[in-house]
């Protein structure tokens, strides 16, 4: 049994945790790269917490975070629905494919093309709703919509995911508990409330976990599309990691910055979990 999973464990040794532990390491060195790393100690973590960009970039993840994961998993979750209701088979097969397939595309394509459509002057979106009497909207270019823009680019690209995932969990289900439901006259809201979603709770759960740990290391929507524009307004802590490692070449501050995000998904994430046991009902 060890022999199979030895794979397993090198590889996360070698690309997982191995990594974090050096990052830990260098969070306490000055390199730059081209010259010998020199031992620092905290520096890195002051300058961290005396950074505003570094506090502008942790609230912007957090409110995109918000944003993003509710809507994903509200809208996933009425779309796994309507899809589960009565329909051709070829149909249900057809939408749930239609939604997963931008799940397939890389972040980076998403947003060249997503910029594109959504140009303030070129973008065809903006053509489209001049016809309806819309103004154009600055969907990349004022600092009140830009993160609104992202948060739509992100959703378009992994509401499939949690789209499979939210019909995994229907199906899990039972169908006589269903059936009771309806016998008892459960309808509409009461159904969805007492019936659906205390079901649902273990997927939801699901769901927004994996949901708030990508989240708070988005990157590429942000980066392909704004460049964290206009301003800072779209800027995110990966962004600003990658800036400081590979534009500034100061790997040891951006390894303070890995490690704070990481300690901020631990917490989030064991937050979430203690929360669960409220609201999540295991069948």
């Amino acid at each position: 049994g060890y022999l199979f999973v030895l794979p397993t464990i090198l590889g996360i040794i070698t690309f997982t945790a191995g990594p974090v532990l050096v990052s830990f390491g260098l969070s306490m060195y000055k390199w730059n790269v081209f010259k010998p790393p020199s031992f620092i100690g905290a520096s890195n973590y002051t300058r961290l917490f005396s950074d505003e960009r570094i506090l502008i970039s942790f609230i912007n993840s957090a409110k995109f975070v918000v944003l993003a994961i509710s809507l994903q998993i509200i809208l996933a979750l009425l779309l796994a629905l309507a899809v589960r209701q009565r329909m051709p088979t070829w149909m249900r097969y057809y939408f749930r494919t239609s939604f997963f397939l931008p799940f397939l595309l890389s972040g980076a394509a998403t947003g060249v093309v997503l910029s594109y459509l959504l140009h303030r002057e070129f973008g065809v979106v903006n053509y489209y709703l001049g016809f309806l009497g819309v103004p154009r909207i600055p969907w990349t270019n004022s600092a009140d919509v830009v993160l609104y823009t992202i948060v739509l680019a992100y959703l378009w690209q992994f509401l499939g995911f949690t789209l499979i995932s939210m019909l995994g969990g229907l199906s899990n289900i039972s169908t006589e508990i269903l059936d009771a439901a309806e016998v008892d006259g459960a309808r509409g809201w009461a159904w969805l409330w007492n019936i659906i979603l205390p079901m649902m709770s273990p997927t939801i759960l699901f769901s927004a976990v994996v949901g708030v740990i990508g989240g708070l290391q988005v990157f590429d929507q942000p980066y392909v599309m704004t460049r964290g524009g206009p301003g800072d307004a779209s800027r995110t802590v990966v962004m600003t990691l990658y800036e400081a490692a590979f534009k500034n070449q100061e790997i040891g501050y951006a390894s303070a910055i890995a490690v704070i995000l990481f300690i901020v998904i631990m917490i989030v994430t064991a937050f979430q979990f203690a929360m669960s046991r409220r609201w999540v009902f295991y069948q």
